[in-house]
């Protein structure tokens, strides 16, 4: 405790941290705010309370911070952003223009403004689909109180919404420019978190009502929630250490330049380098047969065999989803990890790895490893995407049990330790002691950015 306080002194007495926190908490406040304004034209005493969205409509939700559900002028969140941001990302993989750009400064000036011209389209056409389920879904059944007539009401919605998309994004990088950083994925992470207290007391009055089982079972699921939590900060603190070597030129006494062996160093790899895009992509692939079940619903055996895969209480769905987050790890790594370009850095740098030749051996070397750490870290990044499922067949309630790993959980320990990293720098750099008594803390971006 005595740690604690002398550290919140020391980080409170750093004048440029403090006024990065105090700003980034503003920005936060009034995102939160804003995520309870309602639309325009519809009425918040009539929304419905439930919060049942699955698949990419849950996520979304999730996302949003559940302004999804409430029909706010947030209600997008920032995910036409993020979906812009991938498709650049994936763009620079496909495209060698648009790989030439991110290697230039001003290369990455532009992309980051044709990322917000892209977002602006994406928003504009998802906001468009959600005026659609608004008048759709149950959920928002009589809440539509718009006198304005359905056109006007279809045009206001969608500029609101794209407006309060733009104003999330604008935000975001300004936490990331002015604030503690990593703006769009900190304003994930407290949406995320803010449903926490509510889930937990949820579960604690369904665990003390009459046949719930008791305060004990409450107990046991608070203590194996803590566990997942461990489990994902060692995986996402993983790295594996490739021993490096770098030649340093001298002149000798014949004025001849020559090569020696330099300092030790390494290579840092990430256990897990795809983050939470393998679930993402598993969830939206998975929601394709409840969709499709819907149509087959006359179809007992076809609508019996798809609702089995969109269930998450039963096996073959499980077993599916683990397989796909497995397979969409090794492919997102894949994408955004060049053990060829690595390759060449060292060579171009005089570095080397001890015993393995410069250029392709090293390369060849470097992708085997990756492989390999992959591995576990994609067994485990399955097992964390199934938990929240595991915990639902247990009777865990479903706003609790969203949070026994799964997308949710993945992208707060990872904000949560990319925040806490960047205070660290701050505090070490002004020479005081850091967050932990012995080593650093390791956000997710050690070998590339993380999207989310």
């Amino acid at each position: 405790m005595k740690k604690l306080i002398s550290t919140l002194k020391n980080i409170w007495s750093i004048e440029d941290l403090r006024k990065r926190i105090l700003y980034t908490i503003l920005l936060v406040a009034v995102y939160r705010v804003g995520c309870y304004i309602t639309l325009p034209g519809i009425d918040p005493a009539k929304l419905s309370e439930s919060d049942s969205n699955g698949g990419v409509l849950g996520l979304l939700n999730m996302f949003a911070g559940g302004a999804f559900n409430r029909a706010s002028i947030f209600a997008l969140g920032v995910m036409p952003y993020i979906s812009a941001s991938i498709f650049m990302q994936l763009a620079g993989i496909v495209l060698p223009q648009v790989a030439k750009l991110q290697k230039e400064e001003s290369g990455r000036r532009k992309i980051n403004q044709l990322t917000r011209y892209l977002t602006v389209a994406v928003t504009l056409a998802q906001a468009s689909a959600y005026v659609t389920y608004l008048h759709s879904s149950p959920q928002f059944h009589g809440a539509i109180v718009s006198t304005f007539g359905d056109f006007l009401f279809f045009i206001s919605t969608s500029v609101i919404l794209t407006g309060g998309t733009l104003f999330v994004m604008w935000m975001g990088e300004k936490i990331t420019d002015r604030g503690i950083g990593n703006g769009t994925s900190l304003i994930i992470m407290v949406g995320i978190l803010a449903r926490l207290p509510q889930a937990v007391g949820q579960e604690l009055a369904a665990r003390t009502a009459k046949g719930g089982g008791g305060f004990l079972i409450f107990i046991i699921e608070v203590a194996v929630f803590i566990a997942v939590i461990v489990g994902l900060i060692l995986l996402t603190q993983g790295i594996r250490k490739i021993p490096l070597n770098y030649a340093r030129r001298i002149i000798g006494s014949s004025n001849a330049a020559k090569e020696v062996s330099g300092s030790r160093d390494f290579i840092p790899l990430k256990v897990n380098s795809a983050g939470v895009m393998p679930i993402i992509f598993a969830q939206a692939i998975l929601f394709i047969p409840a969709t499709v079940a819907g149509f087959a619903s006359g179809d007992r055996s076809a609508g019996g065999f798809l609702h089995t895969l969109s269930d998450p209480t039963t096996f073959w769905y499980n077993m599916l989803y683990a397989i796909l987050v497995i397979a969409f790890t090794y492919f997102y790594t894949a994408l955004i990890f060049n053990p060829t370009e690595m390759a060449d850095n060292l060579k171009r740098n005089n570095s080397f790895i001890p015993g393995v030749k410069p250029g392709e051996p090293t390369a060849n070397y470097i992708a085997t490893i990756m492989d390999r750490i992959t591995l576990p870290g994609s067994v485990f990044l399955a097992f964390a995407g199934i938990l929240p499922g595991i915990a639902k067949l247990f009777g865990v309630q479903m706003a609790f049990s969203t949070f026994f790993g799964g997308t949710s959980m993945l992208i707060g320990v990872g904000v949560i330790l990319d925040t806490l990293q960047q205070i660290e720098s701050h505090l070490l750099m002004r020479h005081y002691d850091g967050l932990m008594k012995t080593g650093r803390i390791s956000g997710r971006n050690v070998s590339s950015n993380a999207t989310v």
